[in-house]
């Protein structure tokens, strides 16, 4: 057995994002100084994962509202686009790479975890073939720099959960988000419109197809501000909008009601929503963008 360490290799740089590290931070950087911070620091964040030239400038208001002098654990929840996946899976990796610095995995939290048997291993392959997670990991080394050495990583993979197995894991991470050293990144995109995505949802009365989304949308993130995972899980059966991340935000809420159970008394609030593009047409498509914040009070 060689000791090398299982590296994840940053896949999707040179395509989705930069590979030039330099050019990476000089981006990042311009994109969080137009965000503003607010209430922070926060406890959990939603965030798109698209190519930075859609949604660079949106996910820098998640970002913002992060402490990096209290975090020393980043969770981030992704969904799997790939794979069909009904639990979460942990990674075989121990580094993910970025062109910033590399991140370690927080290997106890990982024991902790395998210990439940609630999770499934993914290959080497199905981590890098997917981009929700490392869409999220400049970003994290950016926000975490000044303080890279001090923190780790817990990217869990997240599968087509039912609306049980997110209670499920749901309970089992609030024990992590009660803990104020522990940030948990939310991945996901919002509306997937178009009949590239066989999603055409359209109310008339909102005037272009656009803005048609953006309602549909901003009625989703309404709801999620509510943090009731019942409420979520009836918005998305009633218009079945394309939101990808929907398992990782529902796992979020569920772990919310836990802790609410406790008294521990939170909000969210979304802080930007963008869109790829503005639809006007059948034959147009576009992918929403949202960024948001959870505040434990």
């Amino acid at each position: 057995m060689s000791n090398r360490m299982v590296c994840r290799e940053a896949s999707h740089a040179g395509s989705w994002y930069t590979a030039s590290g330099s050019q990476l931070n000089a981006q990042l950087e311009s994109w969080l100084s137009q965000a503003q911070s607010t209430a922070g620091p926060a406890r959990a964040i939603i965030a798109p994962h698209a190519g930075y030239t859609y949604c660079g400038a949106c996910a820098a208001h998640a970002y913002k509202q992060v402490d990096p002098s209290i975090t020393r654990r980043v969770f981030i929840l992704g969904p799997s686009h790939h794979v069909p996946l009904s639990r979460c899976a942990l990674s075989p990796a121990e580094v993910y790479r970025t062109p910033l610095y590399d991140l370690r995995i927080d290997q106890k939290v990982y024991a902790d975890l395998w210990k439940t048997g609630m999770f499934e291993r993914m290959s080497l392959q199905t981590d890098e073939d997917e981009h929700s997670i490392e869409m999220h990991l400049p970003y994290t080394a950016k926000a975490m720099e000044s303080h890279k050495d001090e923190f780790s990583i817990v990217p869990v993979l997240v599968g087509a959960l039912s609306e049980s197995k997110e209670q499920e894991y749901g309970k089992l991470l609030s024990k992590y988000l009660a803990d104020p050293s522990n940030l948990f990144i939310i991945s996901s995109d919002f509306c997937h419109w178009g009949q590239r995505f066989r999603y055409t949802y359209y109310d008339e009365s909102q005037g272009e197809i656009y803005r048609s989304i953006e309602h549909l949308d901003k009625m989703g993130m309404g709801i999620i501000e509510q943090l009731d995972p019942i409420s979520f899980s009836n918005y998305l059966k009633k218009y079945h909008n394309t939101i990808c991340g929907r398992h990782p935000i529902g796992v979020l809420l569920n772990a919310v009601a836990e802790l609410k159970k406790n008294g521990i008394d939170m909000n969210f609030s979304f802080l930007n929503y963008a869109q790829s593009s503005q639809c006007r047409n059948w034959s147009d498509s576009s992918v929403s963008y949202a960024a948001g914040a959870l505040i434990v009070h």
